[in-house]
């Protein structure tokens, strides 16, 4: 690898991050979150096997972000995230 060029390595994401993700996100977000690379995640969503709910919106496909929170044993409390920044 060359210096400056990015690992094409699977980046984790943190709680803060997570907290702050809208209320549906790409499976590409979803597969970040869980630790799974794009060829798997993708597999899976097709074949009715992602580890939490996916919507099939024409082409594409929604990962419910509760769903994602529970799946990581995450649990968003009074004052955290988004809406709470607004306020």
């Amino acid at each position: 690898m060359r210096t400056g060029e990015m690992s094409a390595t699977v980046q984790g994401m943190g709680r803060a991050e997570l907290l702050a993700l809208p209320a549906a996100i790409d499976l590409d977000t979803a597969n970040r979150a869980i630790g799974l690379g794009r060829s798997k995640g993708y597999e899976l969503a097709r074949l009715g096997a992602y580890p939490c709910r996916v919507l099939r919106l024409g082409k594409k496909y929604r990962v419910i972000t509760a769903d994602l929170l529970r799946l990581l044993g995450i649990e968003a409390t009074v004052g955290e995230g988004p809406a709470a920044d607004a306020a």
